[in-house]
């Protein structure tokens, strides 16, 4: 007995660290992403218009995704799809790096949407595979692994800018990197795929609860693929720092975020899930308005610090608690509530393009504030459920 329990435990805890090394590689291939913005909108010549109006491929390749991944995921497994996924996410990472002009960052943005979408469901469903197997939250240490390698991304990506490295060869390291890890852990993944009974259904609408948990992770998601994709833009045209210290608001964001969603579980379980919610909402709004009320190098950097800490916790909380769902199946409830909240997180950076060329980038970030001030609103409006 005592055998099949160190078995037991041993499996568990491979299969824990092959999800974490998933959620590593998809922060990485993200960031990888948001730190060379900047430097692809100078090689391109794109004005705060152009870029915004090129990201909006993000989201529409997602939406495309969306047709497709509840199929797919029921069909193939979380395990295959986060593979499959996983190097076409690197593949089109590479792409974005030879892309010499905007038509042709535009197809393959769509791509990299696509592939970000299958891989963030997947992973996702594999975490709460994990979660069911441990028996406690862990979905805050997934969401902080993937935080951590957004964080190094970030540093990785500073580092190719001040030695001149052109993307294409930046991300053609990263894409390396995911194909030896993906052959290294792929193995360990759970396989969930199961076939069609008759009379089942591959779709189920999402009730009132799924529909909430979705809203909560798309305010949040919109404040935080906005920081992603403009908060090197933000500190390079208002703050003006020296040219070294340009990405270091966005390298404190992503530090702050995965410090918080490492300790997030651990509050969760002390104060409950609501609290932490409005709190974060709160730490949003109070971040973003420090950092445009008062443009300078330390409040900006303050300000962004407490954004990260903001949206740390929220969506892994909300992806746990879909992930609990008695109207659809774990993976099926993933894909509605994460494709929902993902969908913020692409939306919103092309969103802050548009309104940065009606007013000013400072006036664009106080409509994210105002996003963590409706997730605290709506958070306020939930009755507390258990598994909520």
């Amino acid at each position: 007995m005592e055998g099949r329990k160190g078995r037991f435990g041993k499996s568990r805890e491979i299969l824990r660290l092959s999800i974490g090394a998933m959620f590593l590689l998809t922060g990485l291939c993200f960031a990888s992403w948001a730190s060379r913005i900047a430097t692809i909108q100078q090689y391109l010549n794109l004005s705060e218009a152009a870029l915004g109006g090129i990201l909006l491929a993000l989201p529409i390749g997602l939406m495309i995704s969306l047709l497709v991944s509840g199929w797919a995921l029921s069909r193939l497994g979380s395990k295959k799809l986060a593979i499959v996924g996983g190097i076409g996410y690197g593949l089109a990472l590479c792409g974005i790096g030879l892309a010499e002009s905007p038509i042709q960052l535009i197809l393959v943005l769509m791509i990299f949407g696509f592939c970000s979408n299958a891989v963030n469901i997947s992973i996702n469903t594999q975490a709460v595979i994990a979660e069911r197997f441990f028996e406690k939250p862990i979905m805050g240490t997934f969401h902080g692994l993937w935080s951590l390698a957004g964080f190094c991304g970030a540093g990785l990506g500073t580092l190719m800018v001040a030695l001149h490295i052109s993307p294409f060869y930046h991300f053609l390291i990263v894409l390396a990197i995911m194909v030896l890890v993906l052959i290294l852990v792929g193995k360990y993944l759970k396989n969930d795929a199961v076939k069609k009974k008759e009379g089942s259904k591959t779709f189920v609408w999402p009730d009132k609860q799924l529909l909430t948990l979705g809203a909560i992770a798309f305010c949040s998601m919109i404040c935080e693929g906005t920081m992603f994709d403009w908060s090197v833009v933000y500190f390079k045209k208002i703050i003006q720092p020296d040219i070294a210290l340009v990405g270091l608001g966005y390298t404190g964001f992503m530090a702050s975020m995965a410090i918080g969603r490492f300790i997030s579980d651990y509050f969760a379980g002390k104060y409950g899930v609501l609290k932490i919610i409005q709190g974060s909402g709160i730490l949003i709004a109070a971040g973003l308005l420090l950092a445009v009320i008062f443009p300078t190098f330390i409040s900006a950097l303050l300000g962004f610090l407490l954004v990260g800490f903001g949206v740390s916790s929220v969506v892994p909380m909300v992806y746990s608690a879909a992930g609990k769902s008695k109207v659809m199946s774990p993976g099926l409830a993933l894909t509605a509530v994460s494709t929902i909240g993902f969908f913020g997180f692409l939306l919103g950076p092309p969103v802050i393009g548009f309104l940065a060329q009606l007013t000013s980038l400072r006036g664009s970030f106080l409509f994210v504030a105002l996003m963590g001030i409706t997730v605290y609103l709506i958070a306020s409006m939930l009755k507390s459920k258990r598994g909520f």
